[in-house]
């Protein structure tokens, strides 16, 4: 009892700026690479035995840390075992598909899918509207009509690939020889690509999904919708305003529809100084195919 008081009462009174018998936390990594066995619980017993054995020791001296990558573990944040052991326990858990990290990759994989499919897409035009317009409704014969047009004038026609005036819109496109592109999104309630589309890409992110929009269209063409037309629209007018994308044309199809909301705009937001008079000039509206067409193009010379 006394030669263990002793030696407890001699690393007590240790000199804090002594470091000659800490241990640099690569050793002991290395020390936990060459178990053999059961690497895992034995990683976790050597990462126990240090915790304890610091527990001892004046706070901030001896406290177990280690290194996983750029990331400096400490005191009760240190994880056993290493990075390598980890991925080749076949036993543990696999909570890691679903935290964030795995997430990042998974973003980025989605916009690594998304640029390698379109890149070469040339000069398209993003058409959208609700996907519960019936075959027999005015704004799917509208949307046959100019993703027709579209195609005629040598652009691709993107929606988001569902059905509704998305399906119109690769219809027309499809049947007139064009190229049509569908990027679904995974909902709880919806289906998935429309029978129309020739290069179709499914996202599990709202977010990637509406980079691919922008980015790869020269224009929006937007025909009556709900909830996702108008964060769609919105989101295209913010990015114009802000000047985040330039030279871009967004269309507005169908006078009776959209009055009410561009009345609000003008007089509201607008007239309640929310935005500016020249805002009013980051759309169109109009009836016509033809026009719709020419105003969403004009900007690019094929």
């Amino acid at each position: 009892m006394g030669n263990a008081r002793d030696s407890r009462e001699s690393r007590d009174s240790r000199d804090p700026k002594d470091t000659r018998n800490i241990k640099d936390p690569r050793h002991s990594a290395e020390e936990q690479g060459r178990a053999v066995g059961h690497p895992w619980r034995e990683a976790q017993e050597s990462a126990a035995r240090a915790a304890a054995e610091a527990e001892r020791l004046p706070r901030g001296q001896g406290w177990p840390e280690r290194y996983t990558g750029p990331v400096l573990r400490r005191r009760g944040q240190v994880t056993p075992g290493t990075t390598d052991q980890r991925l080749l326990d076949t036993q543990g858990s696999t909570e890691w598909l679903h935290g964030d990290p795995w997430r990042v990759m998974r973003i980025q994989s989605e916009f690594v899918e998304g640029f390698g499919a379109l890149a070469e897409l040339g000069p398209a035009v993003s058409v959208f509207g609700s996907s519960r317009s019936a075959p027999d409704s005015p704004e799917y014969e509208a949307g046959v009509r100019i993703g027709r047009a579209l195609a005629g004038a040598g652009f691709a026609v993107i929606t988001g690939g569902g059905p509704g005036a998305m399906e119109a819109a690769n219809k027309g496109a499809c049947e007139a020889g064009g190229v049509s592109v569908g990027l679904g999104i995974e909902l709880p309630f919806e289906q998935g690509l429309n029978n129309y589309v020739d290069i179709g890409v499914n996202f599990r992110y709202f977010f990637v999904r509406k980079t691919m929009f922008v980015k790869y269209a020269q224009g929006f063409v937007v025909l009556p919708g709900g909830f996702g037309t108008l964060d769609e629209l919105f989101e295209a007018l913010t990015l114009v305003q802000t000047q985040k994308v330039t030279r871009f044309p967004i269309v507005l199809f169908g006078n009776g529809y959209w009055e009410g909301l561009v009345d609000w705009v003008r007089d509201k937001v607008v007239g309640e100084g929310k935005a500016s008079p020249a805002d009013l000039e980051l759309f169109h509206v109009t009836d016509d195919v033809d026009e719709a067409v020419a105003l969403v193009t004009k900007e690019v010379e094929l």
